[in-house]
């Protein structure tokens, strides 16, 4: 095995390739960069995994997995759906980042009443075409009420905080849930940008 590769997956050569997906919910993708930030060792993971759905492979639906990674929290019924859905396909499933943790930045609109929001956003404010209203589009997501952090809707396995968790962290939660351990990492692991 090549320095900075995780374990393969037990078995044969060509034993089937363990699934990971990745999804972004509510938040600012931040996290899903520093995943891309592993750089030369994402050509390790990819030796060893079989992506499903993920931005970084434009698969939209999850089929089953045995590792989930979440960004982002809860602000809309899409984002609800979303998370239900993998956690339904996935055997683990992570928290990663602060909005996924606890709400992060996007949790800052929970003092507000999202209904006067939205009419301050598009009704009230100065230089608006006449008759403005609220998008209602049945395509747009329905916001929910507060921004959530994705352990109050399904159950989350693994907590990877940060804002976001820096490369190495993914890469050592990552690598030791591939090789069959429970991720563990020191306070000097975690990190807010």
């Amino acid at each position: 095995m090549r320095r900075g590769q995780p374990e393969a997956a037990p078995g044969r050569d060509d034993a089937p390739r363990p699934r990971v997906a990745t999804v972004s919910l509510a938040g600012c993708f931040g996290c899903h960069m520093s995943l891309l930030d592993i750089d030369e060792r994402l050509f390790a993971l990819a030796e060893v995994v079989r992506l499903d759905r993920s931005p970084l492979t434009d698969i939209k639906r999850c089929g089953p997995c045995d590792i989930g990674l979440v960004e982002g929290g809860l602000c809309n019924a899409e984002n609800v759906h979303v998370l239900r859905a993998l956690r339904r396909h996935c055997r683990v499933l992570v928290a990663v980042g602060a909005c996924a943790v606890n709400g992060g930045l996007p949790a800052q609109r929970n003092a507000l009443d999202v209904g006067e929001l939205l009419q301050d956003v598009y009704t009230r404010r100065p230089g608006l075409a006449p008759g403005p209203r609220v998008p209602d589009d049945p395509e747009l997501p329905l916001p929910l009420a507060h921004v959530h952090p994705i352990h109050e809707l399904v159950q989350v396995d693994h907590f990877l905080p940060g804002c976001p968790p820096g490369a190495d962290a993914i890469w050592a939660v990552v690598s030791a849930l591939l090789a069959g351990r429970r991720p563990a990492l020191g306070r000097d692991a975690i990190r807010y940008d």
